[in-house]
């Protein structure tokens, strides 16, 4: 999803399983800034260059991405399924993005730090595309022909876009798990792990089921 600050405006939610959706981000959120004060509370935080700094600003602009496409296919999808899935990734990613934002807020850090995409993780630079994308995230150029798609082309392009992204968003979950013990960031990461995969699965077969149309 895209970064609270900058998320497009005019998005509405309009389905009952949207709504529902609102009030298990809030109440994640909830959970997330209940964890945050224990830890202000508590033991120290995470250092500036630290892995799980790293990965809550990395993650929150490879989330943004996933945000901006979500919105699009819930507006310009030609199935139901994709708009509902485009629905579903936009608002699970916006409420993820708020509660690594507000981690970095407790830890006392800035928002955007100054090291190189992927620093924290070992071996970083090599996994970025390009030398500046992170792991499954898309062009320019594939952004704006998935905006200008229309139709059949578009739940197309959306559905591999997106598969791709939550690929590469779990290659760097998987990353952080390997590095940090801290028990907030293994706790979402590893939620974003499960959800991600399942939606890898759920988009796989809907690949199957809108090609048969």
């Amino acid at each position: 999803m895209t970064d609270t600050r900058n998320s497009p405006r005019g998005f509405t939610i309009v389905s009952k399983r949207g709504l529902a959706l609102v009030a298990a981000v809030t109440l994640l959120v909830g959970l997330a800034l209940g964890a945050g004060l224990t830890r202000v509370l508590g033991s120290g935080s995470p250092a500036d260059d630290s892995a799980e700094a790293g990965f809550a600003r990395d993650m929150t602009a490879h989330h943004a991405q996933a945000v901006a496409m979500g919105i699009l296919a819930a507006k310009q999808g030609h199935s139901h399924e994709v708009r509902t899935m485009g629905e579903d990734v936009a608002m699970t990613q916006q409420g993820q993005i708020g509660i690594m934002s507000q981690w970095l807020r407790d830890w006392g850090l800035n928002l955007n730090g100054t090291a190189r995409p992927m620093a924290w993780m070992p071996d970083g630079d090599k996994a970025l595309i390009n030398g500046n994308l992170m792991p499954g995230m898309a062009t320019q150029a594939e952004m704006e022909a998935l905006q200008k798609a229309t139709g059949k082309e578009f739940d197309r392009l959306f559905l591999e876009m997106m598969i791709k992204h939550h690929l590469g968003g779990v290659h760097m979950v998987d990353a952080v798990l390997a590095d940090s013990t801290d028990p907030d960031v293994t706790w979402l990461a590893k939620g974003m792990k499960a959800g991600q995969t399942a939606e890898i699965s759920d988009m796989q077969r809907l690949q199957e089921t809108l090609a048969k149309r």
